[in-house]
């Protein structure tokens, strides 16, 4: 991408991807030139179908960007200074403005500079997700793992049960990561550096980071886990795995202790906390 916004020499490139028809409209649609990929149109979330090709919100910019954002600041003064209203009127929805120092990216400065020789786009072929819970972080790991084994197979993991885990899927285990032949890993699972999985345990959709110690005969499924967290024997952490929803996903903040036998179930855990029984679709502070 960047060597495509040198080769343009212009102010901005866009990042673009195309989606379906149906789904083109949660996003910011474009329309480019095929030859030149300058961009010429831009609206954010049209009602009606414009373009299946959409803004992925990644951008690269010349310093060019910061006299365009001062343009906008200062038509945005003058048209403050030029109407003068009461405090009541002030007050009104109708009347209220965008404040002088605020610029929307998509409103201010894309839809303006379409179509000015100024903004052109680069169409991405590899995958792209929209993270707005935090349950994507574990899709996005997915997308990163089978990406893996076709990029770098060397970062993926492989046993058979019998001198290490058994691995299914797409699994990364760190090399400092200590994880206990009998353990069964996979897929979509991340454990990061000083974990330690313990006898017969079962990971499925997680990510497990940094000195978190999974003790045996636990079950992780959909869920990230803390820095230095512990889970308990015989426990289980899990959610349903609905990546976009609030609670898809259970999440334990760091040095969270789960004790033996208990169960969460599509939980958010702050960090620091201790739970010695069982929850369910909770937010624990």
């Amino acid at each position: 991408m960047l060597e495509a916004h040198k080769t343009y020499g212009r102010m901005g490139t866009v990042l673009v991807i195309k989606v379906s028809a149906e789904s083109a409209n949660q996003f910011g649609e474009l329309v480019a030139d095929p030859a030149t990929k300058e961009l010429l149109h831009y609206t954010e979330k049209p009602e009606t179908f414009v373009s299946d090709l959409i803004n992925c919100g990644v951008y690269v910019f010349t310093p060019d960007i910061f006299i365009a954002i001062q343009g906008v600041s200062s038509q945005r003064k003058d048209r403050a200074n030029l109407k003068r209203v009461s405090s009541f009127e002030a007050l009104q929805p109708t009347t209220r403005t965008t404040p002088t120092d605020f610029v929307r990216l998509d409103q201010d400065i894309l839809s303006p500079l379409a179509g000015k020789k100024q903004l052109y786009t680069y169409e991405t072929r590899d995958f792209w997700e929209q993270i707005k819970t935090p349950g994507m972080s574990l899709k996005c790991s997915s997308l990163y793992l089978s990406q893996f084994r076709f990029t770098s197979p060397n970062l993926l993991a492989s046993g058979n049960g019998l001198k290490s885990a058994t691995i299914i899927g797409d699994v990364f285990i760190h090399p400092s990561a200590k994880v206990h032949p009998t353990a069964k890993i996979g897929p979509n699972v991340s454990i990061s550096a000083n974990a330690r999985i313990g006898p017969g345990a079962r990971l499925i959709s997680c990510i497990i980071l940094d000195g978190v110690e999974v003790m045996e005969n636990a079950v992780v499924i959909h869920a990230i886990v803390g820095w230095k967290s512990c889970i308990g024997r015989w426990s289980r952490v899990q959610a349903s795995g609905d990546y976009n929803v609030k609670l898809g996903v259970t999440i334990l903040g760091e040095a969270v202790t789960v004790e033996d036998e208990v169960v969460v179930v599509s939980s958010i855990v702050l960090p620091n906390k201790t739970l010695n029984v069982s929850v369910q679709e909770e937010i624990i502070l």
